[in-house]
């Protein structure tokens, strides 16, 4: 690996530990980094360590049905906290097309429905990124967590 070479981070976000634990292998294994959370606090926790270290999250996978916040309420709050917000991809067990929409209408990048391939994810975080390299430099090179809202 050359110096200086990050790998694209992703932070994925799923109350259940063994599909972390598989998600987490499988994108490894594809030459990520990968971050994993169970719970709003996790995601928080990473947020603020990703910080502290200036090396922002690329991409976010985001399970819909979490516990206490759902997938919906995390992007909100991510937000609110994020001057620049990374792409997400949203999966989901629910195949309704208002979830759908209001993923869409959030600025969800991708959602997919449970149960997917790892191929299939691996597959979605390259395009996503891709497109996000794409777009004009707006701030890139400046750390999108702004100090202020550190453990907010």
């Amino acid at each position: 690996m050359a110096m200086g070479f990050l790998k694209t981070l992703v932070l994925v976000v799923d109350d259940d530990l063994e599909t972390l634990r598989l998600l987490k292998m499988a994108l490894e294994r594809a030459g990520f980094s990968v971050m994993t959370a169970a719970s709003w606090d996790d995601v928080s926790a990473h947020v603020d360590a990703t910080y502290r270290n200036d090396r922002p999250i690329d991409v976010i996978v985001l399970d819909v049905m979490m516990p206490g916040r759902s997938g919906f309420d995390i992007y909100r709050s991510l937000q609110t906290r994020l001057v620049s917000m990374p792409p997400v991809i949203m999966l989901s067990a629910v195949t309704g097309m208002q979830q759908r929409i209001d993923a869409r209408d959030l600025g969800v990048k991708k959602y997919l429905t449970k149960p997917t391939t790892p191929s299939k994810l691996i597959e979605t975080i390259r395009e996503v990124v891709a497109e996000e390299k794409k777009k004009p430099s707006q701030g890139k090179g400046t750390n999108p967590f702004p100090p202020k809202q550190l453990g907010s």
